[in-house]
């Protein structure tokens, strides 16, 4: 007889999100509905429930707990009615602030840093992505170490616990400095490799594109409907971290290496900017940029400005850009800040609708576009013609008496030196 098989499910850790509006002019790092929705995404990707959330009007922070003690105290209040598991803040927290609201919900307490982390660790595949992630944790945890209160008996289950594990809690400053010099020693071998192949494909001419883009805005999405790439892809923040290249052929015979980004997201914490830096510049070496766009947000434009200033900051600001307005199978009527005065195309990955407008643009843009020419490759000359052949797009080829006359695409340096062979 088959013995009865019982499920048991994981029950979500109940969690509840706080935050503080200033009314900064600074939009994008303020605490405002759309943030803490957005921060609401990130519990769910991280395996949590939302059950409660509230937002303190107020100028500034207080320096010990963050909230006034008005609302630390609804906070507790909150924290007991509902059952909560956890306390997620919509910003970063100081070492103090932590502590001091640890000892006096007497729960988890996470700021909005620890649980990107966290995610991050989650969703690292790659052995490079593994190592970048945990050293944005450690030099995250370095000043926290003294005063983690509840945190310090952390087993490793539940948000914010992933990662390098308890032990690497436990341990002192001066393990945790060694253990970040030999994870700083590791990813300076990565970056080299990673300039070892830029300058390869540099020699050989080869273009490089990369998607940056908002974090779920759908570039893994795009890349496969390129490429077929296969790339993971979910409806979720940071489905995917790790960088994917794939290539695709033009139809001038052009090859383009098409480079996914890590996506960027509001608030992101300065010590993921710095451990994916090598990742980060395969955006700031590419020749063109694809920038993916999810118009079916209500926050369309503050994403494209969080982009933007990553992008400025990782000195990839100049490039040239296609930007991609996604998603408009779900609103089609997005139109953008500047008027549409920047080079743009309407897609839907999803569905593939302007996918052959985008090729045309990405055609337009790539450098190295290609002409017609004609050519009359003396018979003694084989060796051009079969260069040609190798390399080029014949669109027609003729046996004549003087030589092979042929109908081929050429970007100017190959033409350069043909010319000669010019009819």
């Amino acid at each position: 007889m088959d013995a009865d098989i019982k499920i048991v499910r994981d029950e979500k850790e109940r969690v509840i999100i706080a935050g503080l509006h200033t009314g900064s002019r600074d939009y994008i790092n303020d605490t405002t509905e759309e943030s803490m929705r957005e921060l609401t995404e990130l519990v769910e990707t991280a395996g949590g429930e939302v059950v409660g959330g509230l937002i303190q009007n107020r100028p500034s922070p207080d320096s010990g707990t963050y909230l006034g003690a008005g609302k630390l105290s609804e906070l507790k209040n909150a924290v007991d009615t509902l059952r909560a598991d956890i306390v997620v803040f919509d910003d970063e927290m100081s070492p103090a602030q932590l502590r001091n609201v640890n000892e006096y919900l007497k729960i988890r307490v996470l700021d909005r840093s620890m649980l990107i982390l966290d995610i991050f660790a989650m969703r690292a595949r790659s052995g490079e992505g593994k190592l970048q992630v945990e050293l944005a944790q450690l030099k995250y945890q370095l000043p926290r170490l003294h005063g983690w209160g509840l945190e310090m008996h952390r087993l490793g289950a539940g948000i914010g616990t992933r990662g390098p594990g308890e032990t690497q809690l436990e341990i002192d400053r001066r393990h945790i400095r060694t253990r970040i010099n030999a994870l700083e020693a590791e990813l300076k071998e990565v970056k080299k490799h990673r300039a070892l192949l830029r300058a390869r494909r540099e020699k050989d001419d080869v273009i490089t594109c990369a998607l940056v883009g908002y974090t779920n805005a759908g570039k893994s999405t795009l890349l496969n409907r390129l490429t077929d790439a296969g790339v993971f892809a979910e409806d979720k923040l940071f489905a995917t971290l790790d960088t994917t290249s794939r290539s695709i052929t033009l139809d001038d015979n052009r090859k383009i290496i098409m480079i996914d980004t890590v996506g960027f997201i509001r608030k992101l914490p300065h010590y993921l900017v710095e451990a994916f830096k090598s990742t980060l510049e395969e955006a700031a070496t590419a020749d063109f940029l694809l920038h993916v766009i999810d118009v079916s947000s209500g926050e369309t434009d503050n994403q494209i400005n969080v982009v933007n200033n990553v992008l400025q900051e990782i000195g990839a600001g100049g490039k040239p850009t296609i930007n991609v307005y996604n998603k408009c199978d779900i609103n089609p009527d997005y139109v953008p800040a500047d008027g549409g005065r920047s080079r743009h195309v309407y897609i839907s990955a999803r569905t593939g609708k302007g996918i052959k407008e985008l090729m045309e643009a990405v055609s337009d843009t790539a450098p190295g576009r290609k002409q017609r020419r004609r050519l009359l490759i003396p018979y003694s000359e084989g060796g051009v013609l079969n260069m040609l052949h190798d390399s080029e797009k014949i669109i027609s080829e003729e046996y004549t008496a003087d030589g092979t006359e042929v109908e081929v695409l050429l970007d100017a340096k190959l033409y350069g030196r043909l010319k000669g062979f010019e009819v």
